[in-house]
């Protein structure tokens, strides 16, 4: 749960997998497939979600509980799972030494939050539609120079945001900026910094993000402290919608009148 909510997927439902009916397909002792799905079912319902029980759902070994997920065009994947296995420390013949001093068998709790890591990457990508986080994103912030002039000071900003963890590149081709911006908006990273003299000469940066577009002048120190907080907590993005086009090409109601 923590997970989903983490990365925004908000539309999921929970699934606690028990056992089939014909015996045939599951291992272990009944009785202790019971306090297994039994323990899932208590599980379930501190999550503060809403859950089914279906049988046939659980593993071989043990019940378990799913979290299924829909994508961004209606499909449903599993991604996490906590299964509860009573078979394999006895088939392993597993022990540990309890207060007791005496041997006791352990429960093995199977635990995937992510599930097939190559599914729930996936969904992930398309989840954001390529568009993560900047907490999450491959490359977080690109600096576009506006000229070779302004070269060191860009540089010097590139090294303040490396060294504070930050994963960052310099575009310091000569290009003009548009292309450099244009650079950075298909390879969809969430900052992108211009700098020119104005903004070294007072060490400001130019911001603009994937999520709000231009944002104007910053203090780059401020921009630093920004970002370093937006990893920290692993913030979403939010997005500001622009405004409708009026109607008529945006004359306002006077000139319809007129």
């Amino acid at each position: 749960k923590t997970v989903l909510t983490t990365l925004g997927m908000a539309d999921y439902r929970v699934r606690v997998g028990l056992r089939d009916p014909d015996g045939n397909k599951f291992a272990g002792d009944p009785a202790k497939w019971d306090v297994a799905e039994a323990a899932c079912r208590d599980a379930a319902s501190t999550l503060g979600v809403p859950f089914t029980e279906e049988p046939g759902e659980a593993a071989f070994y043990g019940p378990k509980i799913d979290f299924v997920i829909k994508d961004v065009i209606g499909r449903e994947w599993q991604l996490g799972t906590v299964q509860v296995d009573y078979v394999l420390p006895v088939r392993f013949d597993l022990h540990y030494i309890g207060a007791d001093g005496a041997k006791h068998r352990p429960v093995m709790v199977h635990r995937a939050p992510f599930g097939s890591m190559e599914r729930f990457c996936g969904v992930l990508i398309e989840h954001f539609a390529g568009d993560f986080p900047v907490w999450l994103a491959p490359e977080q912030v690109r600096i576009a120079p506006i000229s070779e002039k302004v070269n060191d000071y860009a540089r010097e900003i590139f090294e303040q945001l490396k060294a504070a963890g930050l994963r960052v590149t310099l575009d310091d081709d000569a290009d003009k900026v548009g292309a450099k911006l244009r650079r950075a908006e298909l390879a969809k990273i969430p900052y992108m910094l211009v700098v020119g003299q104005k903004e070294a000469e007072v060490q400001a940066v130019s911001v603009r993000s994937r999520a709000k577009g231009d944002e104007g002048v910053l203090p780059f120190t401020a921009f630093l402290e920004r970002v370093k907080s937006e990893v920290a907590t692993r913030a979403l993005p939010v997005k500001i919608e622009k405004p409708a086009p009026a109607p008529n090409g945006g004359q306002n109601k006077q000139n319809q009148q007129g």
